[in-house]
């Protein structure tokens, strides 16, 4: 792997430049990261405030990202790009520095739908849906969660029962990402012989998606409740590789791989705003940057993005050779939403009163991180299981 970056330009330098974060990628990575910010800065960033203050995400988005290529980037085959987990994680920080709904959709049509059908999936579901979920032609979304089954999904109430050859599945789903856009639903069920998956296309006669309205969080993005009325499906909907609880979970930590990249997204970009503004806010005649109580946050904060950046380059690098546990995606998870958190907060500070506006985007950040940091495992089950690595006990259970 090259480790020449591109020389800096002079001035101050930005968070992660202080750093030296290109010289520990490769051109490829550098180039990806590159592609996809520019497209979130022309794009994305201009409507971004639109979007969050209507609670709308169009989806029409869908192509575009499946354009830029990163919808199942880190697969292989059926139309995916095929890159390496730190190209993806670099992405997912790119997509998240404008905001954490766009991560989401990504993350869920790729780590989660297209994930669990790319890994569990038959040939004929694979060939059916995959090709069109990698270019946004269909949207994709992952019913594991219930209302009652957050953190211990093993007791959801959904279920799968045989009918002749045919199954009919019955039950509800909440806080669903891309539930009302899909056209395809991996949805997780009890049956007699444990947990299954099925392929549910969101047209078959009783499957209802109702949006979730009000957010104070993730207002750019689709959340919904996903509904399973004796949905009738052929025996060929089931996933048949997917055996037991392990296999949703193991889609759970690709998309929680993502996070560990992309809440930095959040940070950094919050962190960017800070600088930006306060070095052209003036108070008692000086800009605000340069006195030393901002300077200390500034310096803390940019401590923290660095810190994380290399937890989550290192995971990355783990996955890429010799594999990543979910013990370590739950260090990375729980670091760097933690601390993503903690750093736009801050920057809100020092926007002052102009903060509160969506003219700004560290309080938008704070308002999604709050839901990135509950979303798949919430701080306590990311805690307990690192706790469980380290003891061997298993407290939560």
């Amino acid at each position: 792997m090259t480790t020449t970056a591109p020389a800096r330009t002079t001035g101050p330098l930005r968070p992660l430049e202080l750093l030296g974060a290109d010289t520990l990628l490769d051109a490829d990575e550098r180039d990806i990261a590159a592609t996809v910010r520019r497209f979130v800065e022309t794009r994305l960033a201009p409507e971004v405030g639109n979007w969050f203050e209507s609670a709308t995400l169009p989806k029409e988005l869908a192509k575009e990202f499946g354009a830029l290529g990163v919808l199942g980037m880190h697969l292989d085959g059926y139309g995916c790009a095929g890159t390496n987990a730190v190209s993806y994680g670099l992405a997912c920080l790119e997509l998240e520095a404008g905001d954490s709904g766009f991560r989401s959709f990504v993350s869920v049509q790729g780590s989660l739908s297209m994930f669990s059908i790319h890994r569990y999936g038959s040939d004929e579901q694979k060939e059916h849906w995959l090709p069109r979920l990698a270019s946004g032609d269909a949207i994709g979304c992952f019913g594991l969660t219930e209302p009652d089954f957050g953190s211990n999904p093993g007791g959801m109430r959904t279920r799968a029962r045989r009918d002749g050859s045919d199954w009919i599945l019955t039950g509800t789903k909440m806080w669903i990402t891309n539930g009302n856009l899909a056209d395809v639903a991996t949805v997780w069920a009890q049956t007699d012989e444990g947990v299954r998956g099925f392929v549910v296309p969101t047209d078959t006669s009783g499957f209802t998606a109702n949006p979730i309205h009000r957010k104070l969080s993730l207002r750019a993005s689709v959340t919904s409740e996903l509904v399973l009325d004796n949905v009738r499906l052929p025996a060929s909907a089931e996933l048949p590789l997917a055996r037991g609880l392990g296999a949703p979970l193991s889609c759970l930590n690709e998309a929680r791989f993502g996070i560990v990249f992309g809440a930095l997204g959040a940070a950094r970009n919050s962190l960017e705003t800070a600088l930006d503004y306060a070095a052209s806010r003036e108070v008692f005649d000086r800009p605000l940057a340069s006195y030393q109580l901002t300077q200390e946050k500034l310096a803390d904060m940019t401590l923290e993005l660095g810190k994380g950046f290399l937890l989550a380059l290192h995971l990355g690098r783990l996955k890429d050779e010799s594999g990543v546990t979910p013990e370590q995606i739950s260090l990375g998870k729980l670091n760097n939403v933690r601390e993503a958190l903690a750093i736009a907060r801050e920057c809100r500070t020092i926007l002052g009163a102009s903060g509160i506006t969506l003219e700004y985007s560290p309080l938008r950040h704070a308002n999604n991180l709050e839901s990135v940091l509950t979303y798949e495992g919430t701080s306590e089950m990311h805690l307990l299981s690192i706790g469980r690595a380290l003891t061997g006990h298993a407290a939560f259970r």
